[in-house]
């Protein structure tokens, strides 16, 4: 069995606010194997991006890790000082943002920003660091690379910012890269050479946790898949069980949103209402106000369920998958007696 590069433990993140405390991570836990490729997918809002910058050691004040554990090739970074963190970042540690408009320095031409990441963690000099800058750009598909390293951001489009980020996020052949929507703003053809990118990269040990509202590019590149709903993990799977065989009704209709053609009609299902407010959450299951298989009122509106082991390694939370899992162990009691 391979060992996890990446392992997060009952992960708690609050923000305390003056109206209380949002805990935007709830109890979240999930592992990322050596050369693997795990996916986080759900709604804006359900704390995917907030798992991703508690691991990376980014959440700001009022915000910060409330309990839980997270650990690098099974070494605890939760409380590391933020001095030993910062080493730990773009060398073992990396991370691809989802604001190319933001994440950039905008006074400092973007090959600089680069060379700047791999001088800091590589300790190579300035003629190599150049040289593997160049390598990487051509690698996420920058045309021109010559000359667009000597570019400022606002010199490049919303798209070129986004390969720039990711060639600073991979330069350094980090343990693990988390991806947080690392396509968003690029056309199919980019996408798709970022995405065999960044496969290439697993299966030169990198391991990779990918946040995605996509399901399609989830599909094709992950391994695992932890869907998270109100700041909860609520199911996750193997990408085949996960999408042939979901259980959790938030699950089903998120994939029911992907378009569909059923005869000659073009079918798009939705998932009616929005995520709550995380300061007011339903006293049962987060889902409840939404869910079309809510039948039981007084189980999934006042009781939160737990997050049980339906099959080996299949996960869910949910009272109506627990009471059919019930249900099947009697039945197959009855049948052996």
């Amino acid at each position: 069995m391979k060992q996890n590069t990446l392992e997060v433990e009952h992960l708690c993140a609050s923000f305390f606010t003056e109206k209380g405390e949002v805990r935007a991570v709830n109890d979240v836990s999930l592992e990322v194997p050596a050369g693997k490729i795990a996916g986080i997918v759900g709604e804006s809002g359900c704390g995917k991006s907030m798992t991703a910058r508690a691991i990376m050691g980014l959440l700001k004040y009022p915000g910060k890790i409330a309990d839980g554990r997270i650990l690098l090739d099974g070494r605890d970074i939760t409380s590391l000082p933020e001095k030993e963190m910062s080493r730990l970042r773009g060398s073992e540690l990396s991370m691809i943002f989802q604001e190319p408009m933001t994440s950039l320095n905008p006074v400092m031409r973007v090959g600089r920003q680069v060379e700047e990441a791999l001088r800091l963690h590589g300790h190579i000099s300035r003629e190599e660091a150049e040289k593997r800058t160049l390598e990487i750009f051509e690698a996420v598909g920058i045309a021109e690379a010559g000359k667009r390293i000597r570019a400022y951001p606002h010199q490049l489009s919303g798209g070129l910012r986004q390969r720039v980020l990711i060639a600073m996020a991979m330069v350094c052949r980090p343990k693990i890269l988390i991806a947080d929507e690392p396509t968003t703003a690029l056309d199919v053809t980019v996408e798709a050479q970022i995405l065999r990118l960044m496969k290439k990269l697993c299966e030169n040990g990198t391991s990779i946790l990918l946040i995605s509202h996509n399901l399609g590019v989830i599909a094709q590149l992950c391994d695992y898949v932890y869907v998270m709903y109100a700041g909860q993990i609520v199911e996750q799977a193997d990408i085949y069980t996960l999408f042939d065989h979901p259980l959790h009704p938030y699950t089903k209709g998120l994939l029911g949103t992907v378009r569909s053609l059923r005869g000659d009609e073009e079918i798009l299902d939705t998932i009616p209402g929005v995520v709550p407010n995380l300061l007011h959450l339903p006293e049962g299951c987060s889902f409840s106000l939404r869910c079309s298989e809510c039948k039981c009122k007084e189980m999934c509106t006042k009781v939160p369920p737990g997050l049980v082991e339906a099959e080996p390694g299949h996960k869910v939370r949910c009272h109506l998958a627990e009471r059919s899992m019930e249900a099947s162990e009697h039945e197959e009691k009855q049948v052996r007696t």
